[in-house]
């Protein structure tokens, strides 16, 4: 299968990208490398007028400096957002090569709440799968379970599962 590339995309905790490695690297089957930070690449998709990032613009930016030849996730912690949605969790090329997703809305911290560490991790697993999915040509899935399972809440991401069912496992591991 495919490898996949991490990319933290300042800001974004480091280690938590890295801390993404080996439960991607299960899910998945196939390697996970880590690339060194980009600095800067977020700054070019600022929307002033909206006072968050562009996912879209940030896929370019991804495309831009990566040949192809593996799936590519950039990771972040800002805002995100899609013109025709007031946010986004992540975006990715259905069947492509690149996505992004960010940790920003999935902080309990943002709503108010206290910190929930073990609930951030879990969520921001659940999205990062959602979005490699996509890159592996995974539509949304109809079972709740599954990570592939639309979210468009946190309390949707609570709710399903951080692994690919058995349809869309075999799916991706068909190709």
């Amino acid at each position: 299968m495919t490898s996949i590339i991490l990319v933290p995309l300042l800001p974004v905790s480091e280690e938590l990208v890295h801390t993404l490695v080996t439960p991607l690297s299960d899910m998945f089957r196939t390697s996970i490398t880590v690339e060194s930070p980009i600095r800067g690449i977020v700054d070019n998709v600022y929307d002033y007028s909206r006072a968050q990032y562009n996912s879209t613009l940030l896929i370019k930016e991804l495309l831009q400096r990566f040949d192809g030849q593996s799936k590519v996730l950039g990771i972040t912690s800002v805002d995100l957002f899609v013109p025709v949605l007031t946010y986004v969790f992540g975006e990715a090329q259905l069947d492509g090569v690149a996505g992004v997703m960010s940790t920003y809305r999935l902080d309990d911290t943002i709503y108010g709440l206290p910190a929930d560490n073990a609930k951030f991790f879990e969520r921001t697993i659940k999205e990062s799968v959602h979005e490699l999915g996509h890159t592996f040509g995974l539509l949304h899935c109809k079972n709740f379970d599954c990570s592939m399972h639309s979210s468009t809440t946190v309390d949707d991401i609570d709710i399903k599962g951080a692994m690919l069912c058995g349809e869309c496992l075999r799916k991706i591991t068909a190709k």
